[in-house]
């Protein structure tokens, strides 16, 4: 069975190696770096097996990227917590939607809309709506990127035009295929990072179904995200845009 690896981080200056990665299912350390080959160094390791294979990397990558503990215990957050940062956060907050759908969409009125007419509605002095525009109204930054596969399932495709609400209350809504995520090793995590210092990971069960909140705070675990967004940023495009894409494929 293929690993399903996440990259930590690295320290190199110009894109090559070292690098950490971290198998997700069964919690190991892969370090990635220079190979060590002469003879004499080799010999000089200790319970080193005919099949290993030693790499060398600065102190620095273990430090800064290595596991900080054996065991990760998530700080779980409830939804209401959850909801405060939307109204506290001081001048970012941002999205990386990965799911093919949401289970609390399905329970949406403007859903039941889209699925009839091919249009959403909404309400721009929801509380959620309300919230947003008095936040980028302040000068603040909300933007999120959501992927898309091809074909877009529905739940996206609703998304998609719920966008337009999105864009009225002021956030920067762009999206991008799933396969130029895959390409690029986007990872399938659904977050939102708040003042680049606080990622809130969203974990849910197999009907898209959200379970809880994991807050992340820890520097080097919040860069990676922060990387994550800069190239989820890069790579997409502005709703619209995006949308006029997903029309000349039909």
């Amino acid at each position: 069975m293929v690993r399903r690896l996440r990259f930590n981080g690295t320290d190199s200056k110009n894109g090559g190696c070292p690098a950490v990665h971290e198998d997700l299912d069964t919690g190991e350390i892969l370090v990635q770096g220079t190979p060590l080959t002469d003879p004499d160094d080799v010999a000089q390791l200790q319970h080193f097996g005919s099949g290993d294979v030693a790499v060398v990397v600065p102190r620095e990558l273990l430090v800064n990227h290595g596991p900080k503990e054996i065991a990760r215990v998530p700080k779980l957050i409830d939804l209401e917590e959850f909801g405060r940062l939307f109204q506290t956060f001081e001048h970012s907050a941002w999205h990386l939607e990965t799911r093919r759908g949401y289970a609390s969409d399905l329970e949406d009125a403007s859903y039941a809309a889209f699925v009839e007419t091919g249009s959403a509605t909404w309400d721009l002095d929801s509380e959620w709506c309300a919230n947003i525009h008095e936040q980028t109204s302040r000068g603040k930054y909300v933007g999120r990127v959501r992927l898309v596969d091809n074909p877009p399932t529905m739940g996206q495709l609703f998304l998609l035009d719920y966008a337009k609400c999105n864009a009225a209350t002021g956030e920067d809504v762009r999206n991008v295929w799933r396969s130029d995520a895959d390409r690029v090793h986007l990872p399938a995590e659904d977050f939102w990072i708040f003042d680049s210092r606080l990622v809130a990971l969203l974990n849910f069960d197999d009907a898209d179904t959200l379970l809880d909140v994991e807050v992340i705070t820890e520097p080097a675990e919040v860069l990676r995200y922060c990387q994550v967004r800069d190239a989820a940023i890069h790579l997409s495009i502005p709703y619209d845009q995006f949308a006029a894409q997903v029309a000349a494929n039909d």
